[in-house]
């Protein structure tokens, strides 16, 4: 089976390429940036009538944290839409029937109910710090799910993950998200002997973060079981930590000593945001690597 990852040179894509289950049975094509501009509809069209993928997982995507979000919004928002729409458009004209989208639990409302279910989406306003990159999550998702109902023969379902953190992630100070971040702020610490690093926020919000090996194992699980699979479904573990929580997992596998103190003027996001799973419960899958586990490999 002839499989089409996209963004293989990022975090995803990577995991995805690193736990291939069977080689002989699933030939991945992969093209950076710099061969194949996902922007460029005409190159997009060109590449996947010459390659012909059976199947094609879209995991490519402009991401970043809080400060990237809210620096570059147009950015954040144009490029992945237009990602999403070239892919979509290409591959329906050329007859490739099978498509899964990485979609983001952004594009769920801020503040809403939790744990946030599939059918939540675009019932409220969306979270102001990464609105751009939420709206076109959420249009490539929709864009999805109304081919599949207007044209059943073709089947784009969607994959929306939790927070990803994992192997080949970015450790940037302005691209990355809060695992890594928060790794190399006490990494550093450590190095500097510093006593102390500071929390964005008081510590309290709540979020959940899923290994990124898990998501590539539950994609390849997807890619198997693709007929049983929802057109919808959330990808997480189910359950939540405070923000403080993650701190001190992370200071005690890098061995920092020192304190933690609190910036209460910078933004922190979403109070919670915790998947519903119970879809991906009765679909039969669940993440396989503990929080400490997870972030030791990251490490």
């Amino acid at each position: 089976m002839k499989l089409f990852v996209t963004g293989g040179s990022g975090m995803v894509g990577r995991n995805v390429l690193e736990n291939n289950p069977d080689p002989l049975q699933f030939e991945i094509l992969t093209k950076p940036s710099s061969e194949l501009n996902l922007l460029d509809y005409k190159a997009v069209r060109e590449y996947l009538e010459e390659a012909a993928p059976d199947l094609i997982v879209h995991c490519a995507g402009k991401v970043g944290g809080i400060q990237a979000n809210m620096r570059s919004p147009f950015d954040f928002c144009f490029e992945n839409l237009q990602m999403g729409m070239n892919l979509v458009r290409a591959a329906q004209e050329l007859g490739i029937r099978k498509f899964i989208n990485l979609s983001s639990s952004c594009a769920y409302p801020r503040n809403y109910t939790n744990p946030l279910k599939e059918e939540y989406a675009l019932k409220a306003e969306l979270e102001p710090t990464n609105e751009g990159y939420a709206l076109a999550k959420l249009s490539v998702l929709k864009l999805c799910e109304y081919l599949s109902k207007q044209y059943p023969e073709f089947q784009y379902k969607t994959l929306v993950p939790c927070n990803l953190y994992g192997r080949f992630d970015k450790f940037g100070e302005n691209n990355s998200h809060m695992i890594p971040a928060v790794i190399k702020k006490i990494h550093e610490a450590k190095v500097a002997n510093s006593n102390e690093v500071v929390i964005w926020g008081d510590g309290l919000a709540r979020r959940e973060f899923m290994y990124c090996g898990d998501l590539a194992h539950c994609i390849f699980q997807a890619v198997q079981r693709f007929d049983s699979l929802p057109l919808v479904m959330n990808v997480g573990v189910g359950t939540d930590h405070t923000i403080s929580d993650y701190y001190a997992v992370i200071k005690e596998i890098v061995g920092f000593d020192g304190r933690f103190v609190h910036d209460l003027e910078k933004p922190v996001g979403m109070n919670q945001k915790l998947l519903d799973v119970s879809r991906q419960k009765e679909w039969g899958w669940a993440p396989r690597t503990s929080l400490a586990d997870g972030v030791r490999k990251t490490y």
